[in-house]
């Protein structure tokens, strides 16, 4: 008669605990900070001040990544195509940009900023949040004020790979944590350690980082399985 409650007591002991975990793991899911906060399309006039030439250094950062005319590159995270425009006239009539977003207002915003420029090699993409479903090989990638609303950037690297040619880059461009000039608050920037950390575990290495623009670092990458920079 007192077997059935002693192992009805067992039970509760050992189940008590269990719910206990599931409980305080449903918990923190709920509590988990957001990853991955998409740039809102209403405030991108934030982005396109008249200064942004000078601070940002686009030629600077073409440079880097190798891009010259007739070259195939995409714009991952293009926004409103401040910086697809900019690649579009480096690589000229011959190459290919593939401006590419996951907002549909963004990529609104690419085609008329597009059509105003008169250019004819660019090409806008709606892709997802963990791959940008570039349709063709590339000579390089960037990713400008992207990084902190990626959820998964290892896996979006992962997928970019396949994409690029022998010897492709991916330029990676953020705030730097030191404060000063735009940008966002500095508990939402990205330390430039934990994008090569990610970048590694997505198969890359890194080629070079430059701290020397005025707000801003570049990272550059290829594949681990480059042969070593020309020269």
């Amino acid at each position: 008669m007192r077997t059935a409650p002693r192992v009805g007591a067992r039970l509760a002991a050992w189940l008590f605990p269990a719910l206990l975990l599931v409980s305080l793991a449903a918990a923190q899911a709920q509590v988990r900070p957001v990853h991955g906060r998409l740039f809102p399309p209403e405030d991108l006039g934030v982005l396109e001040g008249p200064d942004r030439d000078a601070w940002q250094e686009p030629e600077l950062i073409m440079d880097a990544l190798g891009i010259f005319d007739g070259a195939v590159v995409a714009d991952v995270g293009a926004g409103g195509g401040w910086f697809t425009v900019r690649l579009a006239q480096r690589v000229g009539p011959n190459g290919l940009v593939y401006a590419e977003d996951i907002q549909p207002q963004m990529i609104e915003s690419i085609n008329r900023r597009v059509r105003r420029a008169g250019l004819t090699n660019v090409q806008a993409i709606i892709g997802t949040p963990s791959n940008p479903l570039l349709p063709g090989p590339i000579d390089a990638l960037l990713m400008v004020e992207v990084y902190s609303q990626v959820e998964d950037p290892v896996t979006l690297l992962r997928n970019v790979m396949p994409r690029l040619k022998p010897g492709g880059r991916v330029g990676i461009v953020e705030y730097r944590l030191d404060g000063g000039g735009p940008g966002p608050p500095l508990d939402e920037r990205v330390k430039p350690e934990t994008v090569i950390r990610d970048a590694q575990a997505a198969g890359f290495r890194l080629l070079a980082r430059e701290d020397d623009f005025r707000y801003q670092y570049l990272l550059v990458f290829v594949r681990n399985d480059a042969g070593p920079p020309a020269g």
